[in-house]
């Protein structure tokens, strides 16, 4: 699955026009062209995607390519990570954590020009079962072991990529593989912030009665 074409000396790999998940991640239809039609968009909103919302994270692939220019895993690779680090700073701020972030959206397109040959959707198209992929998504900065089934799910959820074993790998719960349109998210997050505000009532309780 997927391809890729030459434009003015730079190479833009693409998901074919009839596998193309529709998703609707942000308030921005060009932000959410981005992340459902470039893999490397996709992979750096994912990084960006902690302890903010999920239009915030998913905005981010846009406003970097109009910061650096590119949003291609190889030219960024090879950036000064200072001139990243400034392009997350720039007000507005991509992340509450601009610093950090920086680092690892760096670090995480330097595996994507090294090991992959800049092609972010190799993750998923070469693995070879859903274990596999598991491991290479669980292996790229700013993700881990949850974030890792997460994106096994997005990889068969939205982009055909049914690996063996898929179904066993990805979670069993709302993720953001099950949410493509705007009322799937709000449903999303609302459900989330329901399980968020559960546990906070379950640590007070266990705080007030003390230990059993």
């Amino acid at each position: 699955m997927g391809g890729r074409c030459r434009h003015q000396g730079a190479t833009f790999y693409f998901v074919p026009t009839k596998a193309r998940p529709r998703i609707q991640w942000t308030e921005d239809a060009e932000a959410d062209r981005l992340v459902s039609d470039d893999p490397t968009a996709l992979l750096i909103g994912f990084c960006l995607d902690q302890q903010v919302p999920v239009e915030w994270a998913f905005m981010g692939p846009l406003r970097l390519r109009e910061r650096l220019g590119t949003i291609d895993a190889r030219r960024i690779a090879e950036m000064d990570p200072v001139v990243v680090d400034e392009a997350f700073r720039r007000r507005p701020a991509l992340h509450r954590f601009p610093g950090s972030m920086a680092r690892r959206v760096h670090d995480l397109c330097r595996v994507i020009a090294s090991e992959y040959g800049g092609d972010a959707s190799r993750i998923w198209r070469e693995a070879a079962d859903a274990a596999d992929m598991q491991r290479r998504f669980a292996s790229l900065p700013g993700f881990g072991p949850m974030k890792a089934r997460i994106m096994v799910g997005v990889a068969a959820k939205h982009f055909g990529e049914t690996a063996k074993g898929w179904k066993e790998v990805a979670p069993s719960w709302p993720t953001l593989a099950d949410v493509r349109t705007v009322e799937e998210r709000e449903a999303y997050q609302t459900q989330k912030r329901a399980y968020k505000a559960s546990l906070r009532s379950d640590d007070k309780n266990a705080a007030r009665t003390g230990p059993k």
